[in-house]
């Protein structure tokens, strides 16, 4: 009897340990990511031997796609925790620049690896991509090393997720990372099917944790089933699959009473969704905390944005420009000076211009209070000086009694506080309140077959979300929206077409070859009532605008333009495309200029 109760309890015993083991064995969030790091390497390897040995086209192509499917696994974590490296594995086949230092980067990873084997893979290319593969091999054992020593805490993991599933939205569906194979719909899936996966090392149990297993493996079957990139309906996957699925992340992270990561960006940690309508905090591009956003900055810059006196002559506001009537242009194909001579340019919408961190067309300035002093003194704009608006401020009793409420702490009106004041109100102009946003908040009948069909082309074939990202459709890119782009597009002197414009852009403040004829990219936003478009007004018309594009820039029109970063490839839109894409963008106006 002794011997058979030992037994028993030493089999007991047994048992208890091997379970403990069992559940202390099970990899953490970190130890994951590294067994994914190694999987994507061994595909890596996989694919460095097939260009050794000189293996067709179909089967290096196949290897390709295999390898960016295991980078989608931990792309999440990659771009959220080490950024830097994730540009030189994933990043646009362009130069990255340095302006400050005025130096640039040539490209590296996988959208450079897609320009050398596809559309034709040509074996004389194969030591570039050599090259390319012995980088990104490089840069896995960096990774590897970083996550080795870093902390992977749940509130940073929850935020990288969420993030990726804007990446998604905003990157993935709309061909970003991959403009030529347009392999995106498939790796979608994967990126969407790792999420639960990520979260079972929170929380098995988490009752929203079934549910997003469901919403996951649902989404990666529609994306399967629906593959073909140019046909992939966005509006549907958008509003059935991805917002759900972001909902239900915060649903996780409320259950698991895991706090928002605090940060200062663009983006909110608190939203829903990436189209909620208060889902961008303007102070994310503020210069310091004194300079945040308050209603009571935004009524005294209202006043100031319609006070003649800013100009020298007191003979022309900040509206006499920016019409509020017109989303805040002027309708002109180029500025007014004030003695009545055509300046280069056409004026800019305010609206939803606190979403970037570049003012002017040529991205001059970095914030709009750089901005506002900038036109106030230009001799031909308005010709003003900031000390002497102070000076007749601070004896005038209502501007006196304002900045007091506007800033509490001072003890009378500053010359920076002006500045500020004017960027606050235009900080306050940025409504996310289109038809559009009504349909991605739920509202269906918000907008008709055609426009869904336009959405589905701006964010697929025509390829406008690459360049104007979802939402705010801007330059500025997502999802940690700290940076504002440019694109070189070839725009034309004129609508004939016969030239293209002198103008030299951002190359004027740094001159590298790269940023010859770069601009700022605009935000779509309320471009219905805008006219005319192009940093020189020389399209009159949407219309104009969507056929320039379709015949790919300036190179399409023959232009010499080497740096053109605009893909120079027709996009061949039908007559009935190219007018569906015309009514989507119409559905972006707010509601106060419908």
């Amino acid at each position: 009897m002794k011997l058979k109760h030992f037994s028993f309890l030493f089999i007991l015993l047994c048992f208890f340990f091997s379970c403990k083991q069992n559940e202390t064995s099970k990899p953490t969030v970190k130890q994951e990511l590294l067994i994914d790091l190694s999987k994507l390497n061994n595909e890596i390897v996989h694919f460095q031997k097939l260009v050794k040995n000189n293996s067709p086209q179909k089967e290096i192509i196949e290897q390709f796609k295999k390898s960016r499917l295991a980078y989608k696994k931990v792309e999440w974590a990659i771009e959220y925790f080490i950024p830097e490296t994730a540009r030189f594995m994933n990043g646009p086949a362009l130069d990255e620049m340095e302006l400050e230092e005025n130096r640039s980067f040539e490209p590296h990873g996988f959208q450079v690896m897609e320009e050398i084997i596809y559309p034709e893979y040509n074996p004389e290319s194969k030591e570039d991509l050599t090259r390319e593969l012995n980088i990104f091999q490089s840069n896995i054992k960096q990774l590897e090393s970083t996550f080795e020593v870093i902390t992977v805490s749940d509130d940073y993991v929850l935020d990288a997720i969420q993030q990726n599933v804007f990446r998604v939205v905003t990157l993935g569906i709309t061909g970003f990372d991959s403009p030529i194979l347009q392999s995106s719909i498939l790796e979608t899936g994967q990126s969407l099917i790792s999420i639960p996966k990520t979260l079972e090392k929170i929380n098995t149990d988490n009752k929203s944790l079934s549910e997003l297993r469901e919403l996951t493996k649902k989404a990666q079957q529609y994306c399967t089933e629906n593959n073909n990139f140019n046909a992939f309906n966005r509006a549907i996957f958008i509003t059935e699959y991805l917002n759900p699925i972001s909902k239900k992340l915060k649903d996780f992270q409320k259950q698991e009473n895991i706090q928002n990561v605090k940060k200062n960006s663009p983006l909110k940690s608190t939203i829903g969704t990436l189209f909620d309508k208060d889902a961008f905090d303007v102070n994310g591009f503020v210069l310091s905390k004194e300079y945040d956003f308050t209603k009571e900055k935004a009524v005294l810059g209202e006043k100031l944005f319609y006070d003649k006196s800013l100009s020298k002559n007191n003979d022309r506001n900040c509206a006499t420009c920016h019409n509020p009537e017109k989303a805040f242009t002027d309708g002109l194909k180029t500025n007014v000076s004030l003695t009545g001579m055509n300046l280069p340019r056409n004026t800019p919408t305010l609206t939803y211009a606190s979403l970037q961190n570049a003012q002017f067309w040529d991205m001059r300035q970095l914030d709009l209070e750089k901005q506002s002093v900038d036109v106030i003194q230009n001799k031909d704009e308005m010709h003003g000086s900031i000390e002497n608006i102070n000076a007749k401020i601070q004896v005038d009793k209502e501007y006196v009694k304002l900045f007091l409420k506007g800033y509490p702490k001072t003890s009378k009106p500053e010359a920076w506080q002006i500045q500020n004041a004017i960027a606050s109100y235009v900080r306050s102009l940025n409504a996310f309140d289109s038809r559009f946003d009504d349909y991605m908040r739920g509202n269906k009948n918000a907008l008709n077959n055609e426009e869904i069909e336009g959405m589905n082309l701006f964010m697929g074939k025509a390829k406008c979300a690459t360049c104007h990202f979802t939402p705010i459709f801007n330059g500025t890119v997502p999802p940690s929206y700290s940076k504002t782009e440019h694109e070189v597009i070839g725009t034309p002197n004129e609508a004939s077409g016969k030239s293209l414009s002198p103008d030299k852009g951002r190359y004027l403040y740094n001159k590298m070859p790269q940023l010859i004829g770069a601009f700022k990219t605009p935000t779509v936003r309320n471009a219905a009532i805008t006219a005319p478009y192009m940093h020189n007004g020389v399209f009159k018309t949407l219309e104009e605008v969507v056929s320039f594009y379709n015949k790919g820039g300036g190179v399409g029109l023959g232009y010499e333009v080497e740096n053109q970063t605009l893909p120079f490839d027709k996009l061949n839109l039908t007559v009935k495309e190219e007018k569906a894409l015309v009514a989507f963008m119409k559905t972006l106006t707010d509601k106060k200029y419908q």
